[in-house]
């Protein structure tokens, strides 16, 4: 793994990467912020520097969330801060019901009334067809051909209905384009670098790719709704993959875990509290529309190759790296936009009728997101997270990040 400094938000440049060795041969991912205490020692007993750390110029407090009140002077900075208007949650309590006593003559009424079944008669028998025959009795050709035309991960019936609920989701559930502005303390570059991390996190403990989506969305709508300090940024990244790997995998990974990979800069109860509170700003609505889920309707609707397939989830995971573009683009947009890219690169082909039909999406309407993507696409060599290049340099997805990009979109000419 390895070794990341923040510097100062007046500060541009990050310091190079450091070789960090785990103990006992197991990976250890590390924090954004130093802790102010003494540091626990990790697994193993042995003390390990934390693998992403950050200057800490502003005084940080501990509390898990405090909010500023109007009149508060400006000089203590809270570490979670309500930057939207607070709905209104006036608890409201039932009012008990009472219950009736019955009374004795209604008892009596009760056990005077019979039900009289008469006589069981038995059943009529069924008269089934009998016909002899020398061939396999496991002839399953009726059921297999069944399984062909209706699948379980295709349901042509319901397709356009679910595509339209997809698309009215993603409406409700997507992030502010603009919070980072908002944020007093951290930056794009910071979220980048949490990303990064959350993306060793699902390869460290083989998590499905739908879980790095759906935690990266509970992030940016969480900081879209809260300012947070960097000293708890990672436990905000932490808390939102926990949330997303209790939602979508099958055996997710303990909190224990979750506490280890960040080094014990967070003990367990941190962990608990910060879960607790992002199920509260994001009201418990955790399924969120993700570009995995619309690029598996296209898939279906469009079958292509596996490398071209790879290469949309690669161009998909790139665009979670910064917020800025992309928080400006509907998931269902930026899913179009890398089969457009990935779909040119391969078989030099765009964007097909079927799926323009589909989606109602033009060529030209994605324009701007398939020129932002082209560009990501572009300088991915360059960046300095490299986490989701190294992903898709297995051989599990056909080594698509090794593709060089086309030297130009000549769909647009």
């Amino acid at each position: 793994m390895s070794h990341f400094v923040l510097r100062d938000e007046n500060q541009e440049n990050i310091q190079p990467r450091k070789q960090h060795v785990p103990a006992g041969g197991r990976t250890v991912l590390g924090v954004l912020q130093e802790n102010q205490g003494p540091r626990a020692p990790a697994r193993g007993g042995k003390q390990q520097a934390p693998i992403l750390a950050a200057h800490n110029p502003l005084g940080l407090n501990n509390e898990n969330c405090v909010r500023i009140p109007a009149g508060k002077a400006a000089g203590k900075q809270s570490t979670f801060t309500i930057h939207v208007d607070e709905p209104d949650n006036a608890n409201h309590k039932r009012q008990a019901v009472a219950k009736k006593p019955m009374h004795d003559e209604h008892l009596k009424q009760l056990n005077s009334v019979v039900i009289s079944l008469g006589p069981r008669k038995p059943l009529a028998p069924i008269e089934m067809p009998v016909t002899v025959s020398f061939d396999s009795p496991m002839d399953m050709s009726i059921v297999d051909e069944e399984e062909k035309t209706s699948s379980s991960n295709e349901v042509p019936d319901y397709a356009e209905e679910i595509h339209t609920y997809l698309r009215d989701m993603e409406v409700k559930c997507k992030p502010k384009a603009g919070y980072m502005q908002k944020q007093p303390d951290i930056t794009n570059n910071m979220r980048a670098i949490l990303v990064d991390w959350l993306v060793e996190v699902g390869e460290e403990y083989k998590l499905q790719n739908e879980t790095l989506y759906l935690a990266v969305n509970y992030i940016d709508r969480f900081l879209s709704s809260m300012s947070v300090l960097r000293g708890k940024l990672q436990l905000v990244g932490t808390a939102a993959m926990l949330l997303a790997s209790k939602f979508e995998e099958i055996y997710p990974p303990e909190v224990a875990e979750f506490v280890y990979i960040t080094d014990d800069t967070y003990n367990k109860k941190q962990v608990l509290k910060m879960e607790h509170l992002v199920l509260k700003v994001l009201s418990f609505d955790l399924a969120s529309p993700t570009i995995l889920q619309y690029l598996n309707q296209y898939f279906r609707l469009q079958p292509v190759t596996q490398k071209v397939e790879s290469l949309c989830l690669y161009l998909g995971e790139l665009s979670l790296i910064d917020a800025d573009p992309f928080l400006r683009y509907l998931p269902s947009v930026t899913a179009a936009a890398a089969f457009v890219i990935a779909n040119y690169t391969i078989n030099e082909e765009t964007w097909p009728e079927s799926l323009a039909k589909f989606t109602g999406y033009t060529l030209e309407s994605l324009k701007a997101c398939i020129l932002d993507l082209y560009q990501t696409y572009l300088s991915a060599a360059n960046h300095q997270q490299q986490a989701v290049r190294e992903k898709y340099k297995s051989s599990k997805y056909h080594a698509v990040s090794t593709i060089e990009p086309p030297e130009s979109l000549s769909i647009f000419l």
